[in-house]
């Protein structure tokens, strides 16, 4: 009978392996070494695109605490508005069939930003002239070249022509510039439905460093836009500082246009209703005096008080610390009574329709 430890050493390296694995098992071992593979899965870092949107592992829980983004649906429905807007503009502008297509929205730090801008690209700083700031739409490289060869009347089904390691030229600059004013005009149009805001172009820019419109650190959305004229065509990235959409986070929070939230019609009726039946106590304010208390401590039972008020003296009719109208003092019948000479006064002071 054979020696199992000799039929063991006999085997194949994977066997023996796996032989071994199995006996760590049998003998309670539970020891188990990670391959390198398996660590950077675990660490996120076995990423091979570093613009992933998706990521794992610790990575994305030191990522997630970089920027907190704050999600704002009506923001979405705003590029969705924008990405139809710009295909019908652009095919009137460049003459051509043009699709654009919405890539993503995220949320990032400015400053990584401007260090993973690919250069060379033309950066152009627009200002909210409604919501008091700036922000930054960027076009890359591929873009340029394609609407200058676009426009200057290229050849279809050749790629654009690009010289590296040059400055972008004058006609080169005037015609993208053209082109951003129309992307600009058309996200006016796609934020109207939400507020009345105007996009106007400041400046051009081809260095990141002087295209700084916001802090560092400072959040802000990301929107990419990937515009394709057949065989030609390029990305535009959006930029909105949070400071930017501040003044009109409350509508951007809204899940659909005009949405109010906590209201309830059948409530609302139901509290005018009881409104209507409500009872109050009116004062009817005959004159009033400022007197020292020495001389209030001194009133005796049965001392008279004269009042500076005539039979003819308008009395303020008052609810609680609100003077609501004007009137005369009279009688009916046993009873006391008041006219009302003038209309409620409304809270903003004027008066309101007397009846």
């Amino acid at each position: 009978m054979a020696d199992p430890s000799e039929t063991l050493e006999n085997a194949e390296p994977e066997v023996q392996a796996a032989e071994q694995e199995r006996a760590l098992g049998a003998l309670g071992g539970t020891e188990r070494i990670l391959n390198q593979d398996e660590i950077d899965s675990l660490l996120g870092f076995d990423l091979s695109d570093d613009e992933a949107a998706e990521r794992s592992g610790i990575r994305a829980i030191i990522n997630s605490a970089l920027v907190s983004y704050e999600r704002l649906p009506m923001l979405e429905i705003v590029f969705d508005r924008l990405v139809r807007l710009m295909t019908t503009s652009l095919r009137n502008f460049t003459s051509d069939n043009v699709e654009v297509s919405l890539d993503n929205i995220s949320s990032i730090r400015f400053g990584d930003y401007l260090n993973s801008i690919p250069l060379p690209a033309i950066l152009a700083v627009f200002r909210a002239e409604e919501l008091d700031n700036y922000g930054l739409l960027t076009v890359d490289s591929n873009l340029i070249y394609s609407i200058v060869d676009v426009l200057l009347g290229g050849r279809r089904g050749t790629a654009a022509l690009r010289i590296e390691g040059r400055p972008y030229t004058t006609i080169e600059r005037v015609l993208v510039q053209r082109m951003i004013e129309v992307v600009l005009a058309d996200a006016k149009a796609a934020f109207e439905p939400l507020t009345e805001v105007q996009f106007n172009l400041d400046r051009l820019e081809t260095n990141p460093r002087f295209a700084a419109i916001a802090r560092p650190a400072n959040a802000a959305i990301l929107v990419k836009l990937r515009i394709d004229m057949e065989d030609r065509g390029g990305r535009i990235e959006l930029l909105l500082p949070y400071a930017t959409l501040e003044p009109i986070r409350k509508m951007l929070l809204q899940q659909f246009m005009g949405e109010k939230f906590g209201r309830d019609n059948i409530w609302e009726g139901h509290l005018a209703t009881e409104l209507w039946t409500t009872q109050m106590e009116v004062q009817a304010v005959l004159d009033e005096q400022q007197v020292s208390l020495s001389r209030v401590l001194d009133l005796k039972v049965g001392e008279t008080l004269m009042l500076n008020a005539t039979p003819d003296s308008l009395i303020q009719l008052r609810c609680g610390a609100i003077d609501l109208t004007q009137g005369r003092m009279g009688r009916r019948g046993d009873h006391i009574a008041v006219r009302v000479e003038r209309s409620l006064t409304l809270p903003g002071g004027s008066s309101g329709s007397g009846g």
